[in-house]
This record gives structure tokens, C-alpha cells and sequence, in this order.
């Protein structure tokens, strides 16, 4: 039996927000305006269950409700009026529609019923004289539900819950007509409004004759590896990963939206593979006899576009685990493609291979000996600039040093750009779930995702990398963390330029550089701590004072422009 969602007469509102909380979601992002304001009016009385926080732009909001849905497996929610929505808050959105992250878009029409259409004042019906917010959302959404009456409200809400996670996940946008806020809702006329947990899909494990055609493979291969992509952090799959690995002794590399699902420093870590991977990663894979893809799409990106050398399905065989059937035998054709969560299809595996007698002691052994002199041979994580003492600082020295500060689980975010090429190379992640990436490269991600870590994890150490084009599309978040009190710490590699462009220019550099600014002076400004670093022996100072004040803190570093991303570019690429 299913309870009723309401027993008394109530708003629309406040159907919608008993329904966030029946779904667990305990946070939501936005800025209140036009008929979402009758939103925030019902969540004002909800403050001890769902915290609302505020931001200074949409597109931060949007992006810290995606954070919010990667790594807490339930939708982020960003609230904010439709035309704006439209303007500024697509950023989140799309990282969640590239990247599977549940998410949903709760906005309005503003429509100014009964003149609808009238072409009133920022209206999005789609109507002449107005946007049509609907038609757009669906462009970046898996779906976009329209409600026109307050009932309809508080069923599209659940209905978008339950499509944000059903299959793959990703965003849902819910529009509300003006309508919808006015009426009271009668909870003894139908349609009548039930709980939403029967709306909360249940994660699903593989089918047992995949699985059983897998473990064969996995048990008949000699040399077999494992690409772990973002699929394995949105399932929470961490622990399944490294106990498939451990259990066959096999390696394990990730994509670079995968980078964090695997320790690197785990022995049987290659790192990143693909165009700006490691040299081990590719090389491991290219000679591989197996090839388990797992939460991924092997994109071009992590096959060096396709390259023969590194993937080649007339040479290996390949297996796949994937939540939708849809990307099985996408980019190549898979021997056998195991349709279902990762976190369930991982578990289903190791249990299946320790029944048939997992690989011996000796065999994995081997498997680990053969990783580590491929890791002595490609240099794996080694580079003079770990050590280097040159100024204006190197991203190595600065990374290297980062990882020295910081606790074992520290949860670090990275923004887009020539630094994010830099963090995929050099940044040797520490633990499982520790490291974000935007999926679809996008600047202006590091510091709203490491707010919204902070607030998910505030026990933790978070730390967003940035570089200064994407910390200058962002750096109003530093206003919303120190309104909500957000002591997450934001590292500048501050090089006055846009790195990846102005080396791709070459001799003609054009629209690429930046007047040298001190974002530490900002910071401080702003309300923040604020610290500038310009030689190498000042960054372990400045990073344990950031750590340890318990306040938002920038930290400035002024970092050469010497390395290039042409110095983490496979050679592979060039095939």
C-alpha cells in the first residue's frame, strides 16, 4: 500500500518541496525569481530538512546541482526563473546530459496568466513575442515535463525524479506555468497525489549469461586490463573496481572524465589513458589481450582517436558494463556487453570468478610485476618538475606539493583549459572519489563544483585547481561561499593567459593573454582569505595555512607558461 502525498488542502509548493524530500534531496541551488519565488515562499518552512543555497549567477547553481547528483546518486536540484535559466544556467545541465549525472531544472514560464499570449515580459511559453524555454531545455535534457495545472506540479516533479535516475541519468527540466501557483490543491480529487518512493527506480545488476560469458573471457585472458570511466563514480562503484582488479590482478586505467575512480597510486594503476594520459596506461593497453571498459564510452579522447594501437577489437576482446543498452557497442563492437549498474555488474562479476577459481597467486604476480616495469619504463608519474625550484612555478612543482598538504581522501576539482591537461598528466590522485573533472570542458567548473563537495562533504578537504581564465568565469562563487560559509580552499594557476589557446597559436598570438592580476587581493576584498605565491618554497606554507584557517581561501600561485600541452600529448595522437 501507497500513502497519500497530501491530507490537507496545500499549494502546489509545497507538494513540490515534500517531494524533494521524500527523494532525500537535502540541498538546492539557486536565485528566486518570478513564480519560483512561491517556490522558495514553501521551502522557507522546510529550512530544517532541504538547506537552500544561495548564488550569485545561475550557471553556478547549475553546476553545484550537478556536483550534488554525481556524487550523491540523488537529482541536484537548481531552482531559478526560465528565461535566465536559459541564459546562464545550461553549464551544469549540460556537464550533467554529457556526463549522467541526475539533475533537475525546476523553473517557470513566467507567463502572467491570463495574458499568456500577450507576449508578456520575459515569458518562455513559446508563443509569439515570447521564448520557447521548453523547446530549448529539451535540447539539453532527457526530458522536459510541462505543468499547467498545480496537481500536474507535484506529479512532473516525480515523474522527473524517477527519469534523472532511471537507465543513464541526467538532467530533467520541470516547467511550471503561472497556473500552477495559484489554486490549492484538494487532496480528495482525482488525480490523487501518492508517495514518491514507488517512483525511485531500483538499480539493476546484468543479465547472468553476460555475466557468465565475461567471467569466461576475463579467466581465459592473459594479459587483461580494465578502463574505468565516469560510469563507476556515478554509481558509487569504487570499492567493486579495485576488488575486480585485485581479484585478477589485472590494471586498471581510467578515461579522463575517470580519473579519481581509481587510486593511482594502487599498484595495478596505470592512470589516465587516451590523448593526454600516460605513456604506461596506452602502452599497457596496446599490448593487452582483454580490454573490460567499464562506465565509459571509449570516446575519441581516451582512444587517441580511435588509434589501432592503443583499442583494436580484431586483436582483443572486448567487454563492457554499462547502465544503458544504448551505449553498449558504441564507439566498438563488444564481444559481450553487460547492460546494468556498475557497482551491481563489478560485484556480480567478482563473485562469479571466485566460484570458477579466480586467476592464482603466481598469475597475478606476474600481471603485477609486468605493470611496474612498464611504469619504470614510461616514467610513470616521474618528472624533474615535481622538484623543480624554477619561477615562476611549474604546475608539476605546485601539483607535487598539493598532493604533500593534502589528507588521503581530499576532494579536489579541476576546471578546463591547458591546467586541467596538466592535472590529467601529473596529478597522481591518492584515493577513489577524489577528483572531479568537467566532462564536457567547460571553464568556470572548478570552484562552484568545490562548493558543492564542501557542503556534501564537509568533514572532508576540498580543493578546487583552476586556472585564471576559468577562475575569472567564476569568481563570484567566492561571494557565495563566504555568505554561506563554505571554507573550501581555490588554487590559481595564474599565469596571465589562456594557456591551451595562446600555445596553439604558436607565433601568432592573438586575444589569448591577461594583464597580470592578484586574484589574492580580490579574495580578500571580497571577504575571503587571500594568499599570493610566486617562488616555489612559499606554496607548502601558504597551503597549510589555507588549509588550516577554516575559512574560503584563494590561493594565488604565479606559475610559468613554459610547459605546453604539447608536453602531455600522446604520441599516439600523430598516428
Amino acid at each position: 500500500m501507497t500513502a497519500k502525498l497530501l491530507t490537507a488542502q496545500a499549494r502546489a509548493a509545497e507538494g513540490i518541496v515534500r517531494v524533494l524530500e521524500e527523494a532525500g534531496i537535502d540541498m538546492v541551488f539557486g536565485i528566486a525569481g518570478g513564480n519560483m519565488g512561491r517556490l522558495y515562499d514553501a521551502l522557507y518552512d522546510h529550512q530544517g530538512t532541504v538547506r537552500t543555497v544561495l548564488v550569485r549567477h545561475e550557471q553556478l547553481a547549475s553546476v553545484m546541482a550537478e556536483v550534488y547528483g554525481r556524487l550523491t546518486g540523488k537529482p541536484g536540484v537548481v531552482i531559478g526563473q526560465g528565461i535566465f535559466m536559459l541564459a546562464n544556467g545550461l553549464l551544469g545541465t549540460l556537464e550533467a546530459h554529457f556526463g549522467s549525472s541526475p539533475m533537475l531544472l525546476l523553473t517557470d514560464f513566467s507567463d502572467v496568466s491570463p495574458f499568456s499570449k500577450h507576449a508578456p515580459y520575459q515569458s518562455g511559453t513559446g508563443d509569439y513575442g515570447s521564448a520557447d524555454t521548453r523547446k530549448a531545455l529539451q535540447g539539453v535534457t532527457k526530458q522536459t515535463f510541462v505543468a499547467n495545472e498545480p496537481i500536474e506540479a507535484v506529479q512532473a516533479t516525480q515523474l522527473a525524479i524517477k527519469h534523472a535516475l532511471s537507465g543513464e541519468r541526467g538532467p530533467v527540466g520541470v516547467l511550471y506555468h503561472s497556473r500552477v501557483f495559484t489554486d490549492a490543491i484538494d487532496p480528495a480529487k482525482r488525480p490523487f497525489l501518492y508517495a514518491t518512493k514507488p517512483y525511485l527506480p531500483k538499480r539493476r545488476g546484468a543479465d547472468a549469461e553476460d555475466i557468465a560469458a565475461a567471467v569466461k573471457a576475463i579467466l581465459a585472458a592473459e594479459r587483461p586490463v580494465i578502463i574505468a570511466g565516469n560510469g563507476v563514480r556515478i554509481a558509487g562503484a569504487y570499492a567493486g573496481l579495485e576488488a575486480l582488479a585485485e581479484l585478477t590482478g589485472a590494471a586498471v586505467a581510467t578515461t579522463a572524465s575517470g580519473k579519481g575512480t581509481f587510486a593511482e597510486t594502487h599498484p595495478l594503476a596505470l592512470g589516465v589513458c587516451g590523448n593526454f594520459g600516460q605513456a604506461t596506461a596506452n602502452a599497457i593497453i596496446g599490448q593487452s589481450d582483454l580490454v573490460l571498459a567499464i562506465g565509459t564510452r571509449l570516446g575519441p579522447a581516451d582512444t587517441a582517436n580511435e588509434n589501432p594501437q592503443l583499442i583494436d577489437p580484431s586483436r582483443q576482446t572486448l567487454l563492457q558494463i554499462d547502465v544503458e543498452p544504448k551505449n553498449a557497442s558504441w564507439s566498438f563492437p563488444c564481444d559481450v556487453a553487460m547492460v546494468g549498474d556498475a557497482a551491481l555488474a563489478l560485484a556480480q562479476l567478482a563473485e562469479a570468478i571466485k566460484k570458477e577459481g579466480p586467476p592464482n597467486a603466481q598469475t597475478r604476480a606476474a600481471r603485477a610485476k609486468a605493470i611496474e616495469r612498464a611504469r619504470q619504463t614510461h616514467r610513470f608519474f616521474q618528472d624533474p618538475g615535481y622538484t623543480s625550484d624554477e619561477a615562476p612555478v611549474l604546475p608539476q612543482r605546485l601539483f607535487a606539493e598539493i598532493l604533500k598538504a593534502t589528507a588521503p581522501d581530499a576532494l579536489f576539482t579541476c576546471d578546463a583549459g591547458e591546467n586541467r591537461l596538466f592535472m590529467t598528466h601529473y596529478f597522481q590522485t591518492k584515493a577513489p572519489g577524489s577528483l572531479l573533472m568537467p566532462g564536457i570542458g567547460a571553464m568556470g567548473y572548478a570552484v562552484p563544483a568545490a562548493l558543492a563537495g564542501k557542503l556534501i562533504f564537509p568533514q572532508r578537504q576540498v580543493i578546487a585547481v583552476t586556472g585564471d581564465g576559468g577562475f575569472s568565469m567564476a569568481i563570484n562563487g567566492l561571494m557565495t561561499a563566504r555568505d554561506e560559509r563554505i571554507p573550501a580552499v581555490i588554487v590559481v594557476l595564474n599565469n596571465s593567459a589562456l594557456g591551451w589557446v595562446k600555445h596553439g597559436q604558436g607565433n601568432r598570438p592573438i586575444a589569448s593573454t591577461f594583464a597580470d592580476m592578484d586574484f589574492a587581493a580580490i579574495a580578500r576584498a571580497i571577504g575571503c582569505r587571500g594568499l599570493r605565491v610566486e617562488r616555489a618554497e612559499e606554496i607548502a606554507p601558504a597551503l597549510n595555512e589555507a588549509l588550516g584557517c577554516g575559512a574560503p581561501t584563494v590561493v594565488d600561485v604565479v606559475t610559468s607558461l613554459r610547459p605546453s600541452f604539447r608536453d602531455v600529448t600522446s604520441p599516439l595522437l600523430a598516428g
